[in-house]
């Protein structure tokens, strides 16, 4: 019993080390300054005047030559508003987008995601995704061509649009586009968009001159500033993509980037953007003509980001025309959606398209080439998507996001009881073991050899895993951080409320005892803070801890008190989901292993510690 007890603690010890000083030294410190952070955008985006870089926005080079533009321009200074209300045009309105399409380079410039709000205050403005280029928080996607050979001045950054067809842009009223240059060429970009977040620009080129033209479309995402928030480890933000429908998914950060370019091999089809935790923009060049891409970062002019490409040149027959149709990605990053924009052809994919969840709007298939890998699953993405979809299952079936937590952590619990029934069999051999453990113990005194060895025999001969104790406590790991990835990852979970005070799982539980949990009018440092699910997470943690004896050793002994203490703690600023989780539990996992070891006539510790904690011990005789 005593070396069961041994490796339980030294597993436990090390689980608590891992996840505490990731907690400690990597989660602490950018929650707060996460919170930091948006403290000063409210403040900021208060103001009414903001100093902004140039309105016809810095065009940058890739890797196959410069795109069309200037960055020299003098910055102007304008609100959002204003910046909207100085160039022509056409409005954008759908179930989900909100905003217009700046009719000066037919540019996305301008978006609003309807169903999303900056906080859970169901009044708070919708969030923003795009903003004008004469913005300080520039954010936008153009696409245009590069000019070859007879075909003079093409769509650029500048080029004013003519709005030939439509008058806004709708899930189901497409609108046209159109412009002439000199050389006869006729351009009519017609844009469509779905219920959704995508869009599709399908240039014809007609060719009214006397001679061939050829020209290169080129599209590029831009953006001024990082995200305010703090990145964090489980998370990527910045630079991704699958180019080419044959790689795997490329990530960049936003550091890495700005202290050196990359550029991606030149590949045909995929598509790649700029990812933030929920919201992402995304580019996908027409899936038959190659391209050169590359993740960059300017300082000349308005410093910013960028993801642009460039495709080989297409050539337009004199008196023939010639259609380029390329795709814009812009919103939020649900799973059903981004999954339903996917084309994966993997085993793994066609396993899950299968258990893609229905949405009220069907998803129209665009068959983009492992687009489902826009939302960060991780390196365990066959076990974090699972879990996510046999939540968002229970979910639509409750319409409560941590009831659906709770029935999943039933699910995991059934589907691991299998094992977990030998583990706690063997823990309960192991306490019936205990006289002949001690006899084994008195038989070789201080000969620890021989005692080794005896007690390794005792346990073949009676079929114990002397180990067994862990697993119950590693198998939770793996469960534990998958879970607060989706939590953390997943849109779904952004403002998902439960019961009661808890009205965004994805957010640390907003009571503290520092406060009396809200009857005092103030708040205690962020370290100090502790809500009441974390509480009870603590207790139930010390109750399952208490269904074992308390190890004699002093030190195992310690342990075995102060850990609930610490998780408790430690959870405090965790999402409220992935504390209610863990509550539940560690609640099943007592009801389950006193069932077990019930049957296997072993006795039950919980209440003689109980007991133990509030009997008088005897005075010590001198």
């Amino acid at each position: 019993m005593m070396q069961n007890n041994r490796n339980y603690f030294i597993a436990i010890a090390l689980s608590v080390l891992i996840v505490l000083g990731w907690q400690y030294f990597i989660m602490s410190p950018r929650i707060e300054a996460q919170r930091i952070a948006e403290e000063a955008r409210l403040a900021q985006e208060a103001q009414t005047t903001q100093v902004q870089p140039n309105a016809a926005a810095p065009a940058a080079g890739t890797v196959a030559g410069n795109l069309p533009g200037s960055s020299a321009q003098a910055a102007a200074e304008t609100n959002r508003e204003e910046a909207i209300a100085k160039s022509p045009r056409v409005s954008i309105d759908t179930p989900a987008l909100a905003g217009s399409i700046n009719l000066t380079g037919a540019r996305f410039d301008d978006l609003k995601l309807k169903e999303y709000r900056e906080t859970v205050d169901r009044t708070s403005p919708i969030i923003t995704l795009f903003n004008p280029a004469d913005t300080k928080d520039g954010y936008f996607t153009e696409l245009g061509y590069i000019a070859g050979e007879n075909a003079g001045a093409v769509p650029g950054p500048t080029t004013v649009w003519t709005l030939a067809e439509g008058d806004k842009l709708t899930a189901t009223t497409p609108v046209t586009l159109s412009f002439t240059n000199e050389a006869g060429l006729t351009f009519l970009r017609k844009i469509s968009v779905d219920e959704h977040y995508m869009f599709t620009v399908e240039d014809t080129i007609q060719n009214a001159g006397t001679a061939n033209a050829t020209l290169a479309p080129y599209g590029r995402i831009t953006r001024y500033n990082k995200p305010t928030t703090a990145s964090v480890y489980v998370l990527h933000e910045g630079f991704l993509g699958v180019i080419g429908t044959q790689s795997g998914l490329i990530e960049e950060k936003y550091s890495n980037i700005e202290e050196e370019a990359v550029a991606n091999e030149k590949a045909t089809g995929g598509w790649f953007g700029i990812t933030d935790k929920y919201w992402a923009s995304a580019l996908i060049p027409q899936q038959t003509l190659a391209y050169e891409s590359r993740f960059s970062h300017f300082t000349d002019g308005q410093p910013r980001f960028q993801a642009d490409y460039k495709s080989d040149p297409a050539t337009v027959a004199a008196g023939q025309s010639t259609t380029i149709k390329q795709l814009v990605f812009a919103g939020a990053k649900e799973v059903p959606v981004v999954d339903g924009y996917a084309l994966d052809k993997s085993w793994f994919g066609k396993l899950f398209s299968s258990l893609r969840s229905s949405e009220p709007a069907a998803v129209q298939s665009y068959e983009v080439p492992r687009f489902d890998l826009l939302i960060d699953w991780g390196w365990f993405y066959f076990f974090t998507k699972p879990m996510f979809k046999l939540m968002d299952f229970f979910y639509r079936q409750v319409g409560n996001f941590g009831i659906a937590i709770l029935l999943t952590t039933i699910v995991v619990k059934a589907l691991f009881f299998p094992l977990a029934s030998k583990q706690y069999a063997s823990m309960a051999n192991m306490k019936r073991m205990q006289p002949k453990m001690e006899e084994l113990k008195a038989k070789h005194g201080d000969d620890k050899m021989a005692l080794q060895q005896a007690m390794m025999q005792l346990y073949k001969d009676e079929k114990i895993n002397p180990i067994a104790g862990c697993w119950p406590v590693l198998l939770q790991i793996p469960v534990f951080f998958s879970l607060y990835k989706v939590i953390y990852v997943t849109i779904e979970m952004r403002h998902a409320p439960f019961f009661g005070w808890i009205q965004d799982l994805s957010a640390p539980d907003p009571t503290t005892f520092i406060n009396l949990f809200g009857l005092l009018p103030f708040e205690g440092p962020t370290f100090l803070h502790l809500g009441v699910w974390p509480i009870i997470m603590g207790v139930t943690m010390w109750l399952q801890m208490r269904m074992n004896p308390t190890p004699p050793d002093p030190t195992q002994a310690m342990l075995f008190n102060w850990m609930p203490l610490i998780f408790t703690f430690m959870l405090g600023s965790f999402p409220a989901g992935l504390v209610i989780y863990w509550a539940w539990n560690n609640t099943l996992s007592i009801a389950q292993q006193s069932i077990i070891m019930k049957r296997h006539g072993a006795k039950i510790e919980l209440f003689d510690n109980l007991k133990g904690m509030f009997r008088r011990k005897p005075a010590k005789t001198k």
